[in-house]
């Protein structure tokens, strides 16, 4: 029987969403909703893995230099060093999950686990599952939560906005609850928690282009400022380097591991090109691959450029790259036999809802984890594979803090349902598809890899616009999932303009020609955000 009311209403079902119910579930009652099937989330993607120091030649101490490295200047040494010091008790923690990493033979004829490099890591410290590192995490995490009797799982249900007491009038001004839409039902259904926590993921739908699945539409995100959170560093988003260049596979990803075993980036000629860019040529950091690639399709007016790992022997290339090469084949690309068309696209939203050390935001009762929250940890460029290890971390800070103030918060007040008398049914649907599509084809053109002030304030002219129009929608039709989405869109999109207008330098993903350099006359600086403010 489901509760009247839960301890935890967790907002997101990837790896910091589960993580944190199956931390939680032995000591309180979790509501986890889903927006699709449970399973349906960034992580269930992710292909690289996951970093942690456990080679004997690796250390602490170099993993958290290469954070702060590829951050550029803007990471915060204490949550880097927070995350990076638990990496080991994560990785034992998911293996008690169930989750089956890739093993090898030592030398001494015992098994250990595969360690991998990737592009920004000076050792071998990705651990993974083949090429599917998200989906043995994911579908791990999934079956034991379905197994735990207070885990309480709501798939296909989307959350509309937060419910605030400040919005009530009531003494508790925080976060009590949320409004979720039942995709079965179509109803709007009242969630009341003593807390809730945003583990929605990230918005890289807001981009034409984009590696991530339909869902990433930063949901949680908008909520959060439209509740009164404060979010930062928006403007730094992680296009990566390459995305399979296919009609028929515009999101899949082909995985950073490629380029850690070996994969040469080619022009379409055969040519290489990344040693003109930096010494570490296809190991530089994302956001110096990604960028060089954009030079050389503009420069050349090329639609992709090619990803080779053919030299490979294709026994190896079968084995480390199951799945890539399978959805390869499919398509007619044979990868241990032909280069890999690949462009960049949108993958990964470092900015995000701000939070402490304990994932708490600046609004009572609410809390953000994983790809949603701006911790510190990224900087102005997430290092490969650090993702899923902060969903790790902070759904254990999370954990704790929850666990140790459960008994301070008050039980959730009966809230008021959620008003439709003055709404009818849609009947023009046509009007959401076509600013759903006006939103990411003007931030692919004017908000991408390369910027300027002035391709920003135009993009900024027209969001403003599409807000109002979508504000007007909403208020006379009843919500659906696309209106909600487009909704959360529109705001993402404009916290990620204003953040990158604020920004007066090139430093990491946030790449401007009217200022190409990073200032350094001062100490390195967040882009925060206030509601209050806008």
């Amino acid at each position: 029987m489901t509760p009247p009311w839960f301890d935890v209403l967790i907002i997101g079902s990837g790896a910091a969403g589960l993580s944190l119910a199956l931390r939680l579930a032995d000591r309180a009652q979790v509501a986890v909703i889903s927006k699709t099937a449970l399973s349906e989330s960034n992580t269930l993607y992710a292909q690289g893995g996951i970093s942690a120091v456990l080679d004997a030649e690796d250390s602490i101490e170099s993993h958290i230099q290469d954070t702060l490295d590829a951050g550029a200047g803007l990471c915060d040494p204490d949550t880097v060093r927070l995350v990076v010091s638990q990496g080991k008790a994560c990785i034992d923690w998911l293996l008690d999950q169930g989750v089956p990493f890739t093993e090898v033979e030592s030398n001494r004829g015992t098994h250990q686990l595969h360690l991998t490099r990737e592009g920004g890591h000076t050792h071998r410290r990705v651990v993974h599952a083949a090429d599917a590192t998200g989906r043995a995490v994911e579908t791990s995490l999934e079956q034991r939560s379905r197994e735990h009797a207070n885990i309480h799982l709501f798939e296909y249900h989307n959350a509309v906005d937060l419910i605030t007491g400040s919005k009530l009038g009531l003494s508790d001004r925080g976060v009590l609850g949320a409004y979720v839409l039942n995709g079965r039902s179509q109803k709007v259904e009242t969630f009341r928690s003593r807390y809730t926590v945003i583990a929605s993921g990230g918005a890289s739908k807001v981009y034409l282009y984009t590696s991530n699945p339909d869902i990433a539409t930063g949901d949680g995100i908008a909520m959060a400022w439209r509740a009164g959170a404060s979010v930062a560093n928006m403007e730094f988003i992680q296009f990566h380097p390459t995305c399979l260049y296919h009609p028929h596979a515009r999101s899949f990803l082909i995985s950073e591991a490629v380029r850690g075993e070996g994969g040469r980036l080619r022009l379409p000629d055969g040519t290489p090109f990344m040693q003109r860019f930096d010494e570490r040529e296809e190991l530089a950091p994302r956001d110096i691959v990604a960028r060089a690639i954009d030079h050389e399709m503009k420069r050349l007016g090329a639609d992709c450029v090619f990803l080779d790992i053919s030299h490979r022997p294709a026994d190896f290339i079968k084995h480390h790259f199951p799945t890539i090469h399978a959805r390869c084949l499919e398509l007619g690309i044979d990868i241990t036999r032909d280069p890999i068309p690949v462009v960049p696209a949108a993958h990964y939203t470092c900015g995000g809802i701000l939070t402490d050390h304990k994932a708490c935001t600046d609004l009572p009762g609410l809390l953000a984890i994983g790809e949603a929250a701006c911790t510190g940890l990224h900087g102005a460029n997430r290092m490969a594979s650090n993702s899923l290890l902060e969903c790790l971390v902070f759904a254990r800070q999370a954990a704790e803090r929850i666990l140790s103030t459960l008994d301070e918060r008050p039980v959730p007040p009966e809230l008021p349902d959620w008003d439709e008398s003055q709404v009818t049914d849609s009947d023009e649907e046509v009007v959401v598809a076509h600013n759903w599509d006006e939103v990411r084809r003007f931030m692919w053109d004017y908000v991408g890899i390369v910027r300027t002030d002035k391709r920003l304030q135009r993009a900024l002219r027209r969001v403003e616009l599409l807000k109002q129009e979508i504000s007007d929608y909403y208020g006379n039709f009843r919500v659906t999932n696309d209106l909600l989405e487009l909704r959360n869109l529109a705001i993402v999109a404009e916290l990620i303009i204003r953040c990158a207008l604020l920004r007066k330098e090139s430093r990491g993903l946030h790449f401007t020609l009217d200022y190409p350099e990073t200032d350094t006359r001062q100490p390195p600086r967040n882009t925060i955000l206030h509601p209050k403010s806008h």
